[in-house]
């Protein structure tokens, strides 16, 4: 019977929803920061989503990710995990803002192009239901809206030179995308050198493209804006139905890289605005509240800090960042009253950042303090112990909804493997 059940569900995808969990993940104290660490997953293959996509259910009692058999469901409580669709999935998306349902695209072709054809769909993690929503001749979906009913993306209306073409194809073991070249020396270049000369010949090649949104309902799709700048990183605010952000992207020192803008095309608003050569701003992501959009900016003299926007009132709120703190990315906790950071070659940690705001009386009654950036600083907990990760491999760190844990992705065994690891420390 064994052998028959694992047959249908090969034939029949949402049988797989119905298979037992998995064992206990294994489980450890960090020796160095005294916090809970878990490993949920170190199947090869294995790839969480990246740091502003959502992969909880909307009750948060479960996640998803991705392994080369399907996607998976991962139970908050315990950690374990189960199949929930055997099917080769090309991308896993995110899951909903209302419902327990997952996006994810199938590619039509069979290859591993970043912007080729594919076909959207969504299951049901109740029942394993799978639903065709619409074909895309190329390009990505990147969000989706707080009422799930439009997703969001971009598409190269002319494609890019095949020599840029060919750069930032997806690893198929490890989900992360592959640089390389030559130097003038005739040496390999590291896969960063790789990545930045990638990024200048893509920005200069000034590929048209667009942003658009689809009718989850109705597949229809519609066009938001156009551009030959180079648009990418497309996301919706979690609260306003109506409000994407979205990057010029390239080198960071040469665009004005974070914009908001309406699903009508109005309203298209510059975030930040350059002030210094060399000075970039990036890693630009939602607050829980809908709000404000959060980035790491950088001036020239290596002066850091998290930088706030709030998109209602224009205030904004500059936390600066020692170097200890830097990290490829930061996200919010769902209360708002704390950052997470997935540490950097300064500071390899999965920790914890609480916001200090400089609030003094003066700052306070300063006649032009409502038209002035507020700053503060951040006090770091570290969580996990990153000394042994490669970051050629993004954590992408993401609180549980309930604040409880911090999951991120990290080689520091050997291989690619999912974590999480508790805020409150271990007693």
């Amino acid at each position: 019977m064994r052998g028959k059940g694992i047959w249908l569900a090969a034939i029949f995808p949402m049988l797989a929803a119905a298979q037992s969990p998995d064992a206990a993940p294994p489980r450890w104290i960090d020796a160095t920061t005294g916090h809970r660490i878990v490993r949920i997953d170190d199947r090869p293959g294995n790839y969480a989503l990246y740091f502003n996509y959502n992969p909880f259910t909307p009750d948060g009692k479960r996640m998803v990710y991705l392994t080369p058999e399907g996607i998976r469901v991962a139970d908050t409580s315990d950690w374990t995990t189960r199949l929930l669709l055997r099917e080769k999935v090309d991308r896993l998306l995110f899951v909903g803002n209302r419902a327990p349902v997952a996006y994810y695209t199938t590619n039509p072709t069979g290859g591993t192009d970043n912007e080729g054809p594919s076909v959207v769909w969504s299951v049901d993690l109740d029942t394993g239901k799978r639903r065709r929503i619409a074909d895309l001749p190329g390009g990505r979906i990147e969000a989706i809206n707080a009422d799930d009913n439009l997703l969001a993306g971009h598409y190269e209306l002319a494609p890019p030179p095949p020599a840029i073409a060919a750069q930032g194809k997806r690893d198929p073991r490890t989900g992360s995308p592959g640089y390389s070249g030559t130097g003038t020396d005739g040496r390999p270049l590291s896969f960063a050198e790789a990545k930045a000369r990638w990024m200048d010949a893509r920005l200069a090649a000034g590929v048209p493209m667009e942003i658009f949104t689809i009718d989850i309902r109705t597949g229809v799709r519609r066009s938001v804006t156009r551009s030959k700048d180079w648009l990418n990183h497309v996301q919706f605010s979690p609260t306003d139905p109506s409000l994407l952000m979205y990057c010029h992207e390239g080198p960071w020192q040469q665009v004005d890289r974070i914009w908001t803008i309406r699903t009508d095309g109005s309203q298209k608003t510059r975030v930040h605005q350059r002030s210094f050569q060399g000075e970039i701003a990036g890693h630009e992501y939602w607050a829980p509240n809908g709000r404000t959009i959060w980035y790491d900016l950088i001036q020239p003299q290596g002066v850091r800090w998290l930088a706030g926007h709030d998109v209602v009132s224009g205030a904004r709120r500059w936390y600066a960042l020692r170097p200890d703190q830097g990290s490829y990315h930061f996200s919010s906790a769902p209360d708002g009253r704390s950052f997470s950071g997935d540490g950097g070659n300064d500071g390899k940690y999965i920790s914890l950042f609480h916001p200090r705001p400089d609030d003094s009386p003066r700052a306070r009654t300063t006649l032009e303090a409502d038209r002035l950036i507020a700053t503060g600083t951040l006090e770091t907990e570290r969580l996990a112990d990153l000394s042994r990760h490669d970051y050629t491999l993004e954590p992408n760190q993401h609180f549980t909804p309930d604040g409880k844990w911090l999951v991120y992705r990290s080689n520091i065994e050997g291989k690619p493997a999912i974590y999480a690891v508790e805020v409150a420390k271990a007693r």
